[in-house]
């Protein structure tokens, strides 16, 4: 049958699509939607690179250790010391220049569509009231789109990113001074412009770029700008202020610099000891009575008070003092806030779920388009959000009369230096006659913050309907904004969530089943750290963080069982918002150990064995030719294991230096007891001289004629490396191509590249102490962004001559055993903060090298699965 129909045809179809399929990578699969599985997960990508947080100790590191006394460590730690609050203050002034815009603007904006309101109320021309609310926010959300497209890596939270840094991935362009200004710039005109995001999210991000560019003092942007700083100039040094500035971050935005500590630790840091915890909390409390200061000088004239905290204030919860039987919480009430703690993990489920097919269709439809298509979707979803929050507030919301009692209920809810009447000048009246007020409205037509203190302190104001009405129409829109080319926050619109469905439960406890002493303003909070949690799944520092924002410790006990409870809930379905986009983006993140299953494996299971190393003499042809071939960021410094080694010696120079170099680097138990002996002056005879010399191994006898002629015919043969471009890797045998390589040490492609850059090289006809020698501070010069090899000038090199790779190189790597368990290479790994681990044989062979992929779940899993099916 020539032709091809019926199931034979959908065969056909079928074998076609698995040969496209099979033609791409794993991460374009899933990013296509062509995955097998609805849920498969996007495989992390090879193009992330590690950031070194080891150190490398080599020679010129070690003369830097030689010229450091008490003295100047003393002066070291002054100046990070200084640096740390430097930052606070710094990330302070940020959140209080984004503070003061949004207030301004919101302002503005409001006081003009409230005016139209009212007016247009009478003579029935509400459509220009909503043209100029559109105008304002479309206004307002284009400008934040703008500078989106100028550094794409501003727009959402900056959370992900900054934990996949404190991770130790390096995410092109997340500290950038022009990403601060993009963020803060961004993030002001988009709460501005009425989205359903919040400013505190991006606030830890700015408080990250913050701590990673000011230590430098240099900036890719500002090139001319630069100082002879010659501190801090490690990826090491450059982790601790970027947890200290996240943290400046957190305690900024909320006013809670333990719960901005506590954040730094569980999100993000891999890495932590004593003195950073110090610096880091000495750092958040910079920050937030630098905003504090200034703030509540602003804002209230009373310069040196400090009056309001962070960015977002929950307000002093105390119940009304007429009425005696009403009390904040009771042990009754822990039953109703663990069920919401349930209800909270299953919509923070739901809410993940929604965001994350939202994302997979934004990669499939929306990013692979001109970055035009992603402003307009941006204006889309302001367009949307102002016609529904004008919508609602007209036709759905209710008009409550206005009584005494709201304002006699809230005498004594003060907000830390705000009055009652503060509170309600926000209820809004919009649509409604007089004496009445509309309760949609005062919900949506106020910034978010003061829509928190309404349904936190505000008692009887709104109905169930229109709770459960603004839950509904908030969880949709603020998760299908979450992601969009604007740089957004999710914190404030989850409290917010939050905190309608804890008073809607207040509202039916007390209409429906009488229960008259519950407080409705702890059953907001508890509801907001229920979908919050639920959210984000973050326990220890949100816990905190609501603490200290709400000034009032009788709270830590529910919000903490509230917020486990949450989390184990939404665990059960699926993992948090930021670990979602995380994966989405393909990042290899290391997440805090491993499954128990994993131990099955060994290192050598993991390991990659096919090796690209270097001799510790090297021709200058043979490094740019493996550099400009291959991706990878380090290589082992290894010699070959030879018979007859003295007679290569007296063949070529280059071989020669090779040996010697390997002879004088093993350490034997004799030689180095001989050595210690030497050096022990008082020591009254020579008998342990004369025993070590005894016990030294004596030459081994020369091989037979017939292998020795052999080896010395292959003697010009191309190894790999070190003629690269002649090396016919088809025609290699088994044995050539993993032949026993002794392990000397690291050296990393940047090491590499500088030594080439800056002709450090000798020729083979002159010894290797004629090489130039570099300081620490020539090496670290060009940190953090190093020359690459492609913009290398190959004229200004000779071929032939050698490097001398050893006195920059690491000799004394972290090294595991290939029959370590992968449980422990994990946490090696991990905690340590690695990007390279050399796995190294009982007799110092080098037989594969691990790296942060090796350890990725998928990777192991896949691992886990082939050692399964050989059993």
């Amino acid at each position: 049958m020539s032709g091809c129909g019926g199931p034979w045809c959908c065969c056909c179809c079928c074998s076609r699509c698995c040969a496209e399929r099979e033609s791409r990578t794993p991460e374009e699969l899933t990013i296509l939607g062509e995955t097998q599985e609805e849920d498969d997960e996007i495989l992390p990508r090879k193009d992330y690179e590690s950031l070194d947080y080891d150190r490398c100790i080599n020679d010129p590191y070690l003369e830097v250790l030689e010229s450091m006394d008490n003295k100047k460590g003393r002066r070291y730690e002054a100046v990070k010391w200084m640096m740390v609050f430097a930052i606070g203050v710094c990330t302070g002034l940020v959140g209080l220049f984004v503070d003061f815009f949004v207030r301004l603007f919101s302002q503005l904006k409001f006081h003009v569509v409230q005016t139209s309101v009212e007016e247009c109320s009478e003579k029935g021309c509400l459509a220009v009231s909503l043209l100029e609310l559109l105008g304002f926010n479309l206004t307002f959300i284009f400008l934040a789109s703008l500078l989106v497209l100028i550094q794409p890596v501003a727009a959402g939270s900056g959370i992900p990113e900054i934990k996949c840094y404190l991770n130790g991935v390096k995410v092109p362009g997340i500290v950038r001074l022009r990403t601060l200004v993009c963020k803060a710039l961004g993030v002001l005109f988009s709460v501005a412009g009425g989205l359903f995001v919040g400013k505190e999210g991006p606030m830890i991000h700015s408080g990250a770029i913050v701590g990673a560019g000011l230590p430098q003092f240099q900036s890719i942007s500002l090139r001319k700008i630069q100082f002879n700083f010659p501190y801090f100039r490690s990826d090491r040094d450059k982790r601790d202020f970027v947890s200290a500035g996240a943290a400046a971050g957190v305690a900024a935005a909320f006013g809670a610099p333990i719960g901005g500590t506590l954040f730094s630790l569980e999100e993000g840091s891999s890495f932590w000891n004593q003195g950073l915890t110090w610096k880091v909390l000495f750092c958040s409390m910079a920050a937030t009575f630098t905003l504090n200061f200034f703030r509540s000088g602003i804002q209230f004239g009373s310069w040196g008070s400090f009056q309001l905290p962070g960015l977002l204030n929950f307000g002093e919860f105390k119940c009304p003092e007429s009425d005696k039987k009403c009390h904040l919480w009771t042990a009754v009430d822990l039953g109703f806030f663990i069920m919401m703690g349930i209800v909270g993990g299953l919509l923070g489920a739901t809410f993940n779920c929604l965001n994350k097919r939202l994302a997979k269709y934004r990669m499939r439809n929306v990013h692979p388009k001109p970055k035009l298509v992603r402003v307009l979707e941006s204006l889309l979803v302001s367009l949307t959000t102002t016609v529904v929050v004008f919508v609602a507030s007209m036709v759905l919301g209710e008009c409550r009369q206005m009584s005494s009692t709201n304002h006699s209920g809230n005498s004594t809810l003060s907000l830390q230096g705000s009055s009652s009447e503060d509170v309600n000048s926000s209820i809004k009246t919009f649509f409604c006659p007089n004496e009445t007020y509309n309760d949609m409205a005062t919900l949506f037509f106020n910034p978010q913050e003061s829509a928190i203190l309404q349904l936190f302190h505000q008692d009887g104001t709104f109905s169930p309907v229109t709770l459960s009405l603004f839950f509904l129409l908030y969880f949709l829109l603020s998760c299908w904004t979450y992601g969009i080319a604007v740089p957004s926050g999710l914190f404030v619109p989850s409290l917010l969530c939050g905190a309608a469905f804890g008073r809607l439960v207040a509202n039916l406890l007390k209409s429906y089943i009488g229960l008259d002493h519950i407080y409705s303003g702890t059953f907001a909070l508890i509801g907001a750290a229920a979908f919050l949690g639920g959210v984000v799944r973050m326990t220890i520092s949100l816990t905190v963080i609501l603490i200290e924002s709400t000034n009032e410790i009788t709270y830590g006990l529910p919000i903490m069982i509230t917020l486990m409870v949450a989390k184990w809930t939404g665990d059960f379905f699926n993992k948090g918002i930021y670990d979602i986009h995380v994966s989405l983006r393909g990042v290899p993140l290391l997440e805090w150990e491993t499954e128990v299953e994993i131990d099955k494996l060994r290192a050598s299971d993991i390991m990659e064995p096919n090796l690209t190393y270097v001799y510790p003499h090297t021709r200058i042809q043979s490094l740019v030719s493996i550099l400009r071939t291959t991706v990878h960021h380090a290589f082992p410094v290894v010699t070959e294991n030879r018979g007859n080694e003295r007679e290569f010696m007296k063949g070529n120079q280059l071989i020669s230096n090779n040996i010697k170099f390997k002879k004088s680097s093993i350490l034997t138990r004799a030689g180095e007891q001989r050595k210690r002996s030497q050096s022990m002056k008082s020591y009254p005879s020579s008998e342990l001289r004369n025993m070590c010399d005894e016990h030294i191994a004596p030459e081994e006898p020369p091989e037979k004629e017939d292998l020795l002629q052999q080896m010395l015919e292959r003697r010009y043969t191309p190894y790999p490396n070190l003629y690269p471009d002649q090396s016919p890797s088809e025609e290699w045998t088994m044995e050539e191509r993993f032949r026993p390589l002794t392990f000397h040490g690291l050296i990393l492609r940047s090491q590499l590249v500088t030594l080439l850059v800056r002709g450090v090289c000798y020729s083979e006809s002159q010894s290797s102490t004629s090489q130039p020698r570099l300081s620490y501070a020539e090496m670290a010069e060009d940190y953090p962004r190093y020359p690459d090899i492609h913009d290398l000038d190959l004229t200004l090199l000779n071929p032939r001559m050698i490097v001398d790779v050893t006195p920059y190189m690491n000799p004394s790597p972290f090294t595991v055993s290939p029959n370590t368990h992968a449980s422990q290479v994990f946490n090696l790994f991990r905690t340590m903060g690695l990007r390279h681990l050399p796995v190294v044989n009982a007799v110092g062979e080098i037989v594969g090298i691990i790296t942060r992929h090796n350890l990725t779940h998928e990777f192991l899993q896949a691992r886990l699965r082939q050692h399964c099916q050989t059993i």
